[in-house]
């Protein structure tokens, strides 16, 4: 998601068990397209917002200003913030990436994100009440998403004019991803593990908007509004009240993220462009150094803001393992109208000065067992690749990996002469390259001729059907889906 949802916790979480807003009436229906004057002109008074006096104020609630320390979250039943949870991906890598290349798996212009796809389901057999109810909601927008979307974006910047700026000045390529983020964090509402690290890499994550906490209650009013002007078959006073829960347990989570993240990292870290090489006429390696420290895993991605798209961020994965000289690598591979990646790719030159938010996701190595790998990088998801290759490397692993390098044609195997270097160097590396125009077969398919593989840990980075055909593959032969790890793309919101 690259529009602002996580809100910097500079004056720490607030809120409190009466969530952020109390119910109100069903609005008055208005013109359906009309513009932000018509549509404020048809709205009744918002919602009295916790943090300000007023008769709709939970009484008793906390004030917004607070302390920056953070605190567990106020949940719903099948929802804990604290306790431990396994590490689910980043929030979405979204760039503006075709079904092409890319080293960060994409999604389209629908309205669902993906939630982890790779974590376990929720142990509940039944859904909540609540999530029956925020299930039949988004049923009833899913067809008008559009239309949903910019009524929310109608209220939020009449009702709210100080937000706008903390968006990019042209709102098309990612108007809708704090709306769709929003509604797939409620929609999986019972997921506890895969919804808690989702929401939580959201707030780390979007810390770098220099967005608040009180920004909060801004964005729910104007969410519940939205939904219950197009979904006025299935709103009634249960379903938003079921809403206005899911809402304060969302955002209680994403502000104690970004919360506690405050106490260790900057919230993002400005690189010097040191070298810039053109592989091919459109895919380029950028390195860059960091001002200070940059932590991070073989196998995470981070996003990137070029200073020639101010608020445009776009998410690339790391090529290569953390290294002692502190340098970072990215492949790029510009995309038709893609602003960023043509940037990084034909603009980009040594001495600029590029900005980097936190690192997140979590396709990384379990350096704890000895199960072999199996890696699939198609195009330039083989950055990702490699860094867990030098990984395994630096770790002095002995661990069988097997690497299958998809592209569409040989000149699209730029980084195959450095990928032979490594299986030249490490005799248990095996690194095979499958070009879909000569195989006439997609790089999932090929993995079926080798094997067997049920006793590998899987990996994969790449287009994303590549990702979704490669995950049919791989369960149909035998990997078990939770030894199947890539990060979240679209369509695999329900594949656990």
């Amino acid at each position: 998601m690259d529009a602002p949802t996580g809100m910097s916790a500079d004056d720490g979480p607030s809120g409190g068990e009466g969530g952020w807003f109390t119910a109100r009436k069903q609005p008055t229906a208005g013109a359906p397209d009309a513009g932000p004057e018509a549509v404020e002109r048809n709205l009744p008074a918002p919602p009295h917002l916790m943090g300000g006096p007023g008769p709709g104020t939970v009484p008793g609630a906390p004030t917004a200003a607070r302390t920056s320390r953070p605190t567990q979250a106020s949940a719903p039943p099948g929802i804990s913030a604290h306790g431990t949870v396994p590490p689910g991906p980043g929030a979405d890598r979204g760039d503006e990436v075709p079904a092409g290349e890319t080293s960060a798996p994409t999604r389209p212009d629908g309205i669902h994100p993906p939630v982890p796809p790779h974590t376990s389901p929720t142990l509940q057999t039944q859904p909540s009440p609540d999530a029956v109810r925020i299930r039949r909601t988004m049923a009833e927008v899913t067809p008008v998403a559009e239309k949903v979307t910019s009524y929310f974006y109608a209220l939020l910047f009449v009702r709210h004019p100080h937000l706008r700026p903390l968006f990019p000045a042209a709102m098309d390529a990612q108007r809708d991803r704090l709306l769709r983020a929003l509604l797939t964090a409620a929609e999986h509402i019972d997921n506890t593990p895969a919804l808690v690290a989702y929401l939580q890499d959201l707030g780390r994550g979007h810390r770098k908007y220099g967005t608040r906490a009180e920004h909060y209650p801004a964005v729910g009013e104007c969410l519940i509004g939205a939904l219950s002007r197009y979904a006025s078959a299935s709103w009634d006073a249960e379903t938003e009240a079921a809403w206005v829960r899911a809402y304060t347990t969302i955002s209680q989570v994403m502000i104690d993220a970004a919360a506690a993240d405050e106490l260790r990292a900057p919230a993002w870290w400005h690189a010097e462009v040191v070298a810039h090489e053109l592989r091919t006429p459109d895919v380029a390696v950028v390195t860059v150094r960091p001002d200070q420290p940059y932590p991070f895993l073989a196998g995470q991605y981070t996003s990137l803001e070029t200073p020639w798209w101010p608020r445009i961020w776009r998410h690339y994965s790391f090529a290569s393992a953390p290294r002692s000289d502190g340098l970072l690598s990215f492949h790029v591979k510009a995309v038709p109208a893609g602003w960023v990646s043509n940037a990084l790719v034909h603009r980009a030159r040594p001495g600029d000065t590029i900005r980097l938010g936190p690192p997140t996701g979590s396709m990384t190595v379990d350096h704890t067992t000895d199960s072999g790998l199996l890696c699939l990088g198609g195009g330039t998801g083989i950055a990702p690749i490699k860094a867990l290759v030098e990984d395994l490397a630096e770790h002095g692993a002995r661990r069988s990996v097997e690497v299958f390098y998809g592209a569409r044609t040989d000149h699209d195997l730029y980084d195959i002469d450095t990928m032979l270097r490594l299986q030249q160097a490490h005799p248990w590396l095996s690194v095979r390259a499958v070009v879909d125009r000569q195989a006439r077969r997609r790089l999932p398919d090929a993995v079926r001729a080798y094997g067997p593989w049920h006793e590998y840990d899987a990996y994969l980075s790449g287009p994303p059907a590549m990702i979704r055909n490669g995950v049919d593959t791989l369960t149909a032969i035998g990997i078990p889906s939770e030894r199947i790890r890539h990060d979240a793309v679209e369509e695999l919101v329900l594949a656990r």
